[in-house]
C-alpha cells in the first residue's frame, strides 16, 4: 500500500474515531490476502475488531467508574464456605435482571462472611454487562451527602447517584449516623426506589437498623422502600421481629408499580460465619 493511500486511510479512520480498525487493518489485509478472503469477509473482521475493542473499553471504564476497592468475581467464591447462601439465587442475581426490573437487594450476615466480596462480584458482573455501577461504604456515602449539603452541592450529587444503574452501599451498620445523615441516606434510597437498583450489605438484622438511622419511623420507612415483595409476608401491622440468635439473611425487593406498598419478606439467604460453620462441623462430628 502506497504511503499516500495509507496516510489517507489513517486520517479517515482517525476522523471517524475507529482506533481498533486503524490499529489492525493492515495486519488483517495481509491475512485476507493470504487466506483469499472476500471483501465482505475482510469488512466483517474489521468491524468485529472494532466492536470487541469498544466493548472492552466500555467494560474497563465501567469498572473504573464503579470505584471497587478491589476486583472480586463469582469465580473466586468458595461456595462450600458460604453454606447457607443459595448459589442458584446468587447466580440469578448475577444475570443482572434485577437491575433491569429494577429491584433492591440486602445482603446481611456477621462480619467476615463474605458480604462485600459477594456485592463486589455482583457489581463486576453488572459492569461487564455495561451497567453503570457505583460502590461506596455507607459511612463514606453519608459523609459525602452531608458535605455536599453543606457546600450546597447536594442536588448535583443526588442527580449523579440517581443516574447509576446499580448503587452498592457497603457495611451499613458499622458506623451509626445522626438523624441528618440518616435522612439524607433515606432520601437517596427513596429517590432510587423503582427507578434504579440498590444493593446494601449489612451486619445487622432489620430490628437493629434503628441504631443506624437513629429514628424508628425513618427505619421503618427505609425498610418499606427497600425490601418489599408479596409472598409469605407477615400480616399488615404485625411485622415479625427477628428471633434472637437467628441467622441473618439477604432480602430481595421486587419493584412494584401499584399504589399500595407491599409488606416485607425475608428470603433465606443466610451467610454463616466461620465460627458458626465450625460449630456445625463439631456437632456433626459428635453425632
Amino acid at each position: 500500500m502506497s504511503d499516500p493511500t495509507a496516510a489517507l486511510i489513517e486520517q479517515h479512520l482517525k476522523t471517524l474515531k475507529l482506533p481498533a480498525i486503524r490499529r489492525d487493518y493492515q495486519q488483517l489485509a495481509r491475512q485476507a490476502a493470504a487466506d483469499s478472503w472476500t471483501f465482505a469477509d475482510y469488512l466483517r473482521e474489521l468491524l468485529a475488531h472494532e466492536v470487541r475493542a469498544r466493548d472492552a473499553s466500555t467494560t474497563a471504564r465501567r469498572l473504573r467508574e464503579a470505584r471497587f476497592p478491589d476486583l472480586k468475581t463469582l469465580g473466586q467464591i468458595d461456595w462450600q464456605a458460604l453454606q447457607g447462601v443459595s448459589k442458584q439465587r446468587i447466580l440469578e442475581l448475577a444475570s443482572c435482571r434485577f437491575i433491569d426490573r429494577p429491584e433492591d437487594v440486602v445482603i446481611a450476615g456477621p462480619i467476615g462472611t463474605g458480604k462485600s466480596h459477594l456485592a463486589i462480584a455482583l457489581g463486576v458482573e453488572a459492569a461487564q454487562r455495561r451497567f453503570r455501577v457505583r460502590f461506596v461504604k455507607a459511612a463514606d456515602l453519608v459523609r459525602h451527602l452531608l458535605e455536599a449539603r453543606d457546600d450546597r452541592e447536594l442536588g448535583r450529587l443526588q442527580l449523579r447517584l440517581r443516574r447509576v444503574d446499580l448503587l452498592i452501599i457497603d457495611e451499613l451498620g458499622f458506623v451509626p449516623f445522626d438523624r441528618a445523615g440518616g435522612e439524607l441516606l433515606f432520601n437517596l434510597i427513596s429517590d432510587r426506589y423503582e427507578h434504579r437498583a440498590t444493593l446494601v450489605t449489612t451486619n445487622l438484622a432489620f430490628g437493629e437498623w434503628v441504631s443506624v438511622f437513629a429514628d424508628e419511623k425513618l427505619t421503618m420507612r427505609c425498610w418499606t422502600a427497600s425490601a418489599t415483595t408479596r409472598t409469605s409476608s407477615p400480616p399488615r401491622g404485625r411485622r415479625s421481629a427477628p428471633r434472637h440468635g437467628a441467622a441473618p439473611a439477604a432480602t430481595h425487593r421486587r419493584a412494584r408499580h401499584d399504589s399500595a406498598p407491599a409488606p416485607a419478606q425475608l428470603l433465606r439467604l443466610a451467610l454463616r460465619s466461620a465460627a458458626a460453620r465450625a460449630a456445625v462441623a463439631d456437632s456433626e462430628a459428635v453425632t
